[in-house]
């Protein structure tokens, strides 16, 4: 099963940590791991690339857990409110089409938040 703990401060999203496998089928042919991984991806790229903000990440190469801060999100770590905005909405997007998957997946995805 692949863990999904998303983090919030004061009610804003501002990172993930994912951890474990889906293995809902083999290495290769896993649906749910693929959209997993896709998904990461588009989120790490577009903070990075698209709204021009830096994102702390770390990917276990062995365990494929990945951990994703973007601090931009936060309020008082940019002067762009648009930015902000944008950067926090794109982790809910994430979040909110993670438990959209757990409709049809949910014995391989487990999503929570931590607030802190």
């Amino acid at each position: 099963m692949v863990k999904i703990t998303f983090f919030k401060r004061d009610g804003v999203y501002y990172g993930f940590r994912e951890t474990g496998h889906a293995e809902f089928d083999d290495v290769g042919k896993d649906i749910v791991c693929a959209a997993v991984s896709a998904m990461t991806m588009l989120v790490i790229n577009a903070i990075e690339v698209s709204y021009a903000s830096s994102v702390e990440y770390s990917i276990d190469e062995d365990t494929a857990d990945i951990e994703v801060r973007a601090y931009g999100a936060l309020p008082g770590n940019s002067e762009e409110f648009a930015k902000q905005y944008a950067i926090s909405g794109l982790i809910q997007a994430y979040y909110l089409q993670l438990i959209d998957m757990l409709e049809d997946y949910d014995e391989y995805l487990n999503v929570e938040e931590a607030e802190d």
